[in-house]
């Protein structure tokens, strides 16, 4: 008998079952990893007991999903899914079945699933393998095929395409051609997919080791086309000298060679956006430009991310990166136009550009070593910056609003705020000008130069 790494809650649980005449089996990903040697996030326990009688097995249920045959028993201090074997029945809203069955066949439960490597059970008591579909099979061919009829599947359930496209990056597999010619004939099914669990599906496919395998199968195969139709005009749009790929080509090697989370590898995936629509072939450098495509990007990409429902935050991250990808830098910056990069880049986000400049160059296939030592000098010399702690901010100034209104006899107001933007912009140029004293006489000398401002209307 093989023996397999699984946890001893997960053979207790099973076990308690078997005591009171039920049998259990692992099933779904959990098997599908354990078989391929990796990783196991979650134990999914199948069930030939009715809910009501796993609720009687142990001592601490939940009824998280009851309705569907799911319930979460807690044992020894870890809480596992186990589920009643079930078929289903129709699909009408294209994402859950109206309602389920219960079943006694384990082969019956396996077969509503939506991948032959996601249809294997394993009775964790005896090491006993159900494979009717002949997943292990496809483990070993790393293919990636529906369960039974790829049009049925789809049709049921419009998140399994996109599903199919992550898990074809996630376990790097490729799909079957029969269930990838399925894809398209049922994209009406995966028009009722909530925006919301395609952006869970997109965040998932960039955390694979290769997220354009991912989104290669979305263009292909129409899932972008209705997802985010403004990724498409990438494709095929040449780019200039500086690039071996197109935009859309560039886009999966940048996305590829991002280092970092699955929002700053969102970044990569849509970093050029704006080329398509600024693209302009210049007769004096007889090749393209892009002009202000950094800036048509960002405006871009605020309304998919909302669109995605992606949050706020993941909005201003990308949509900042986006705005600020291109890093313009040489030897002849000044120390003051460093601190005015920093600046407008803002602290907080020199690592995620770091991380998109450097796979942005990568992403040319070019001398990566060359291209990339200006990035390196430029770290440098923002890191000397910082560790000196110049200031970078109306907030670093040595003094503020209070000053101001006592020594100036200002009041709060919009003219405060410009005032002190206007003794930054000293500072970055030379941050020996940061002392108290001298800021409160060129606060005094540029005071009556500023434009009055209007109360604000209570």
């Amino acid at each position: 008998m093989t023996a397999y790494a699984i946890p001893r809650g997960v053979l207790a649980v099973c076990a308690r079952l078997r005591e009171k005449g039920h049998r259990a089996w692992i099933v779904g990903g959990c098997v599908r990893d354990l078989l391929r040697s990796a990783k196991v996030s979650d134990w999914d326990i199948a069930t030939s007991a009715r809910p009501e009688e796993v609720q009687r097995a142990f001592r601490r249920v939940i009824p998280t999903g009851i309705q569907h045959g799911t319930v979460t028993v807690h044992h020894e201090g870890e809480s596992y899914e186990v589920t009643t074997l079930r078929g289903e029945t129709t699909y009408s809203d294209g994402r859950r079945p109206d309602s389920v069955v219960f079943v006694d066949d384990i082969t019956a439960d396996l077969a509503r699933r939506d991948f032959t490597v996601n249809a294997i059970a394993l009775e964790p008591l005896d090491a006993h393998i159900i494979d009717p579909f002949d997943g292990q099979k496809d483990l070993e061919r790393r293919v990636l095929r529906a369960v039974g009829s790829a049009f049925d599947r789809f049709s049921e359930d419009g998140l399994r395409a996109l599903r199919a496209a992550r898990f074809v990056a996630a376990l790097d597999f490729d799909l079957d051609p029969a269930t990838a010619a399925a894809i398209r004939p049922t994209l009406d099914t995966f028009r009722k997919v909530s925006a919301e669990r395609v952006r869970d599906e997109w965040l998932k496919a960039l955390k694979a080791r290769a997220p354009s395998r991912a989104f290669e199968v979305m263009r292909e195969h129409g899932l972008l086309e209705v997802s985010a139709p403004e990724l498409l005009p990438q494709v095929g749009c040449d780019q200039n000298k500086w690039h071996r790929y197109d935009v859309w080509g560039h886009a999966m090697a940048c996305v590829d060679a991002a280092a970092g989370d699955s929002v700053l590898r969102l970044s990569a995936l849509l970093h050029d956006i704006g080329k398509p629509k600024t693209r302009a072939f210049s007769e004096k450098t007889q090749d393209y430009t892009f002009y202000e495509h950094e800036r048509l990007g960002a405006e871009m990409v605020e309304p998919i991310l909302a669109r995605l429902r992606f949050s706020n935050d993941e909005r201003e991250r990308v949509t900042h990166l986006v705005r600020h990808h291109l890093v313009c830098y040489d030897g002849t910056w000044t120390d003051a136009a460093v601190r005015r990069w920093i600046r407008r880049i803002g602290k907080e986000r020199l690592e995620d550009l770091y991380a998109l400049n450097e796979a942005d160059i990568r992403g040319k296939d070019r001398d990566a070593a060359a291209d990339l030592a200006p990035l390196v000098e430029l770290k440098s010399r923002v890191a000397d910056i910082l560790a000196r702690g110049e200031a970078l901010t109306t907030r670093d100034l040595a003094i503020g609003g209070r000053e101001l209104m006592q020594q100036l006899g200002m009041k709060p107001s919009p003219k405060m705020g410009m005032l002190l933007e206007r003794l930054l912009e000293d500072v970055l140029e030379d941050p020996s000008r940061n002392d108290p004293a001298l800021l409160l006489a060129r606060a005094a000398e540029l005071l009556p130069t500023l434009p009055e401002t209007k109360a604000r209307q209570a």
